[in-house]
């Protein structure tokens, strides 16, 4: 799904095209990020914020709070290394997030977030023992 979203007060649609790219709507209420690949937003009050889905219908997020409650009992993600297939699998995504940017976007610079990202996961990949 695309980072649409709607800002009720002033009515402006805006979006965010990738991963760096954060978007405001022209008075200041609603912000989004992310592009596709994250879909991070941000709003003064969520009362003014609408998501856009691709065939342009308004949707009204649920909203939910982080609490403060006792976190002891949440389990990681992963509890193993990912194997090689794995691995690979997400590179083959990475890649095709890439391709699928708009031409505007493949030419802005990469952030070293991105790259020692990409870095790690080839070394993995390529530390990894053939299974």
């Amino acid at each position: 799904m695309k980072n649409i979203a709607k800002c009720k007060l002033c009515e402006e649609i805006i979006e965010s095209l990738f991963l760096e790219d954060t978007v405001n709507c022209k008075c200041g209420e609603i912000s989004i990020s992310g592009g596709e690949l994250k879909n991070w937003c941000a709003a003064k009050s969520w009362d003014n914020f609408l998501r856009i889905d691709d065939e342009g219908n308004e949707i009204v997020p649920k909203i939910v709070t982080k609490s403060n409650e006792n976190t002891e009992d949440v389990k990681p993600l992963y509890t193993e290394k990912p194997k090689r297939e794995e691995m690979i699998q997400m590179l083959d995504i990475m890649i095709k997030g890439i391709e699928d940017l708009p031409q505007q976007a493949m030419t802005l610079p990469v952030n070293q977030y991105d790259l020692l990202s990409f870095m790690l996961l080839i070394s993995n990949i390529l530390k990894e023992k053939n299974e």
